[in-house]
């Protein structure tokens, strides 16, 4: 039996990590600046990133589905699996969500997603202020509940490694060693 998750399925837990670890302090730090061609600028590449975390999470979706994660530990207790396993499922939503809301936003307040300035995007709803103002809202939260979870993630990777001394964080880092 495996107890380490594919290379492939580290690949794109990586990769997705890296890009919301970049999208995310980008649109906090965006958010209140004037208006100007560099804050476009900035909200260009946010798009860009955020598409990408999209597709990433669309195949991710989809590897999974056809790859079984390795088994936790059996020493676990049922209530942490079970979080554990609820924890997961919530972050693949949110890692749909949060792009989707935000290319929904774009839409309904007339800002066509042009991915990496070349690839134009269609438009998923009319222009509408009052919904683009409701989907800036939504994206916002999504973004903020992902942060938590984010950090509640990492938080559990970290007590497993570091206080329990079990394997599930070395099953996502290839260059950790089994804990003694």
């Amino acid at each position: 039996m495996n107890d380490r998750y594919t290379r492939t399925a580290i690949l794109l837990h990586w990769a997705t990590a890296l890009l919301i670890f970049a999208a995310f302090p980008l649109g906090v730090y965006m958010h209140d600046l004037p208006l100007s061609p560099h804050k476009l600028k900035l909200f260009s590449w946010h798009k860009w990133i955020g598409i990408g975390i999209l597709l990433l999470a669309i195949l991710r979706v989809l590897w999974r589905s056809s790859h079984r994660p390795p088994p936790l530990p059996d020493t676990m207790p049922r209530w942490e699996k079970i979080a554990a396993q609820s924890m997961h499922y919530l972050l693949y939503g949110l890692i749909l969500a949060v792009p989707f809301s935000g290319w929904l936003m774009s839409s309904a307040k007339g800002f066509q997603t042009v991915w990496f300035g070349v690839l134009p995007l269609p438009d998923l709803v009319g222009k509408n202020k009052e919904l683009g103002d409701l989907l800036r809202e939504a994206h916002e939260t999504l973004n903020f509940l992902m942060l938590g979870l984010v950090l509640a993630h990492a938080g559990a990777a970290l007590k497993h490694h570091l206080i329990e001394r079990d394997d599930i964080l070395a099953r996502m880092m290839p260059f950790l060693r089994k804990m003694p």
